[in-house]
C-alpha cells in the first residue's frame, strides 16, 4: 500500500537548453561545481541533474530540487545569493564571452498527497546508472487535472510499484508552462527493465479496472501526454 501522507513537499525542474560543444561541458563544470554544493549548503534537496537519452530539445541538462515547502524555497534562494562561493562560480559562469547556455526553463511543483516528497532509489555498490522516465500529462481544465491526480492517489502509483516501476516524485504543477498539468518520474534498472514493466503494467487487471472507471478515461481527463527517457549525470545524487 502506499505510505501514509505527509505534508507535501515542492520542487522545481529546471532546464538548461544547450548547444553540442562547449557549452554542455561548462554548464554541468557549474552545475557541479558550484550549484550543487551550495544548494546542500542552503539546505535544499533532494538533488538531481539528467541529461537526454530520449527527448525532444536536445542537448539539455535537467536539474531536479527539492524543498520541504515554498518558506524553505526561499530561505535555501537567500542563502545561495548570500554564499560567496556560490556567487563567485555564478559570476564567472555568466561572465563568458560566449553564451553559457541556450535559455533556462523552469517549472515549480506541489507533491502529491499520497506521494509528497521526492524518493531518493537505493544505489548498489557497482550499480549501473538507472534509466528514468519524465512523463507530463496536461489536461483541458484545473478539474480534469485534480480527477487525474486522484487516479494516481487511489491506485495507479501502487500498481506502478507492482509491476517493479520505482516512483521518484509525483508533482502537480503551480507555475510553468502548459498548465494545468502533473509531471512524474519513474526509475528503471535500464531500457529493457523498463519495456518489460510497461508491458505489464498495461496488462495488469488491477489499471483495467482502473481505467475504465466513470469520469477517469484518458478522453477525460489528458489532453496531450508528453514523456522523456533520461540518463543521471555522474554527479547527480539521484541516478
Amino acid at each position: 500500500m502506499t505510505a501514509a501522507p505527509s505534508h507535501p513537499s515542492f520542487f522545481e525542474l529546471r532546464y538548461y537548453r544547450l548547444r553540442n560543444g562547449p557549452q554542455v561541458e561548462r554548464t554541468n563544470q557549474f552545475l557541479s561545481k558550484t550549484y550543487l554544493p551550495a544548494a546542500v549548503r542552503a539546505g535544499a534537496g533532494p538533488l538531481g541533474f539528467f541529461g537526454g537519452l530520449v527527448a525532444p530539445q536536445m542537448p539539455f541538462v535537467l536539474v531536479l530540487t527539492g524543498f520541504r515547502s515554498l518558506a524553505a524555497m526561499e530561505a535555501a534562494m537567500d542563502k545561495m545569493l548570500a554564499d560567496p562561493e556560490f556567487r563567485k562560480g555564478a559570476d564567472a559562469f555568466d561572465s563568458m564571452t560566449e553564451l553559457s547556455y541556450i535559455r533556462m526553463e523552469s517549472a515549480l511543483f506541489r507533491g502529491f498527497r499520497t506521494f509528497p516528497n521526492i524518493q531518493v532509489p537505493p544505489v548498489n555498490d557497482g550499480q549501473p546508472p538507472r534509466v528514468f522516465e519524465l512523463r507530463t500529462y496536461e489536461a483541458n481544465h484545473a478539474k480534469a487535472s485534480q480527477r487525474k491526480i486522484g487516479m494516481f492517489d487511489e491506485g495507479e502509483i501502487d500498481i506502478f510499484r507492482k509491476c517493479k516501476m520505482t516512483p521518484v516524485f509525483f508533482g502537480d504543477a503551480i507555475a510553468g508552462a502548459n498548465l494545468p498539468n502533473l509531471t512524474y518520474m519513474l526509475a528503471f534498472d535500464s531500457l529493457a527493465a523498463r519495456e518489460e514493466a510497461w508491458k505489464t503494467f498495461l496488462n495488469d487487471p488491477d489499471w483495467q479496472k482502473l481505467r475504465v472507471k466513470p469520469g477517469l478515461s484518458d478522453a477525460e481527463i489528458v489532453s496531450n501526454i508528453s514523456g522523456s527517457l533520461l540518463r543521471p549525470m555522474p554527479y547527480s545524487p539521484i541516478r
